[in-house]
């Protein structure tokens, strides 16, 4: 996380704070996603009935790949100067383009959208967050996060 004066804030609305590290989704954190979650349908699960699908194996869990952000936007954000938390405030809007095939890498790609003073001292960010795909075109979703942060 960068900490940047609360004055210059607006100016980062509109720019592309970067890339995360890749990720590999592999089948391991793809089956404890389901234990955490309960969802053991089998695309994502048994890699041998997945086989029989249009994508050939297993998948991620769409909302795993999205509980990804955190993580993924933690050394990219931007923050106020002072700023003593930051909680995850939720999503303005997912669209999942295209899934996420077991042992894919993926990265997050983030720009700031706009940031505004929602109360004294808390400044909500909202950003527009990409995971992208290693190797392919189309990104698995673009999705707008929200970040309040508390000065």
């Amino acid at each position: 996380m960068a900490f940047v004066p609360v004055a210059e804030l607006k100016d980062y609305v509109g720019k592309e704070l970067g890339h995360s590290d890749w990720v590999t989704i592999d089948q391991n954190r793809i089956n404890q996603f389901a234990e955490c979650t309960g969802d053991h349908q089998f695309i994502h699960v048994d890699p041998e009935r997945a086989k029989q699908t249009p994508f050939g194996g297993t998948i991620a869990h769409g909302f795993l790949s999205l509980s990804l952000i955190p993580k993924l936007i933690e050394d990219l954000l931007i923050l106020p100067e002072g700023a003593k938390m930051v909680v995850n405030y939720g999503l303005d809007s997912v669209r999942f383009i295209q899934p996420v095939k077991v042992d894919s890498r993926v990265r997050l790609a983030v720009k700031v959208i706009d940031i505004t003073e929602k109360n004294p001292g808390q400044w909500l960010i909202k950003a527009l967050c990409t995971l992208e795909i290693e190797g392919q075109q189309k990104p698995a979703y673009i999705a707008e996060s929200l970040s309040l942060s508390f000065v």
